[in-house]
């Protein structure tokens, strides 16, 4: 069985790093690609946390699946999914529910569900998906998705308020020219595109008030490369840059700020960044980037806590739960 000692040495890091990263510590300063390696390794070595290993003393009163649409290797790149799996684990801990975890499962994976009292989903799936999961169980929990709400239970953030908060945000520090940096997200083997919530309230709410510019605005996936490349097509492009960028993520923020340090151009003096999700390295970021906070782990202990209302007191009506979102205010904003 590997151990934390195992960890480090592959990672060429010190125990007490590895321990502090797989305990999500926030007060950590260690680089994004560090963080990664080290959850790299504990995967590879199928690393099971001590308080795990004494759970199989107990007997567990649950068995449900946990279906990721992200593979291992996407998670560790955008750690907003990884913190919400986080929070159901430790939830799923607490109340003895053992776990059954698939990530971007195919057909055949969905086999192993078989005979789970239900199912967690995270992330976004296919119309064809969720059929496939209701036949494996009608207990389903999805999480930052909410299909066929009459139908199943959900934990959403709400979208609208969050952009307009940040929205609001700028213009108070006097911006009025407003890029915005997003990514674009397929469901499903069959890779339907899904409509992106955030580019569309931006578009919506700058509109009604005459600030909307087409232009500015850069479409590509929700991952530090793809931040980094379109900032600098956004450089490239404009003669004059608008006055800040509201970013969807952090992860994609995390590289837009590299491209405006390659260029010299100095946040929050010339260009205001306000990104979204608040992971853990957003507070060690040149200059600490300013974000929307969502409470990942929070969502993913609300979703165990619905199913157990389903499994144990047989609740019948499905529920949306819409977990707020506060906005942080850091040195990559005015």
């Amino acid at each position: 069985m590997a151990t934390i000692k195992d960890i480090s040495k592959e990672a060429g890091v010190s125990p007490a790093t590895v321990s502090r990263v797989l305990n999500h510590d926030r007060t950590l300063s260690v680089s994004n690609d560090k963080r990664k390696l080290i959850f790299e390794v504990a995967e590879r070595l199928s690393y099971v946390p001590p308080r795990n290993r004494k759970k199989t003393q107990v007997k567990s009163k649950y068995k449900i699946g946990l279906i990721h649409w992200y593979t291992i290797d996407q998670e560790l790149e955008d750690p907003y999914y990884l913190s919400i799996r986080v929070g159901i684990e430790k939830q799923a801990y607490e109340h003895q529910v053992d776990i059954v975890k698939l990530y971007a499962p195919s057909k055949e994976d969905l086999n192993h569900l078989k005979g789970v009292d239900g199912m967690i989903c995270i992330g976004k799936f296919s119309d064809s998906d969720i059929r496939k999961f209701d036949k494996i169980s009608k207990n389903l929990v999805f999480v930052d998705s909410s299909p066929f709400e009459e139908n199943y239970d959900s934990v959403v953030v709400d979208i609208e308020k969050s952009v307009i908060k940040i929205v609001d945000h700028l213009i108070s520090t006097g911006c009025k020219r407003i890029g915005y940096i997003g990514g674009r997200e397929f469901a499903g083997v069959e890779n339907i595109p899904i409509g992106e919530t955030r580019k569309d309230v931006f578009k919506t709410y700058l509109t009604s008030m005459n600030y909307y510019d087409d232009e500015q605005i850069y479409v590509g996936k929700f991952l530090a490369e793809s931040g980094y490349q379109l900032m600098k097509q956004a450089i490239n492009d404009s003669e004059l840059l608008p006055e800040a960028f509201f970013i969807a993520s952090d992860s994609m923020a995390v590289g837009a700020l590299r491209a405006l340090h390659e260029h010299g151009i100095k946040v929050p003096d010339v260009v205001q960044i306000v990104g979204f999700n608040d992971i853990p390295t957003s507070n060690y970021t040149i200059p600490p980037l300013t974000t929307l906070r969502v409470h990942k782990e929070f969502m993913g202990e609300t979703s165990i806590k619905l199913l157990l209302e389903r499994l144990e007191d047989h609740r019948l009506i499905s529920k949306k739960v819409v977990v707020p979102t506060e906005l942080v205010v850091r040195e990559s904003s005015k």
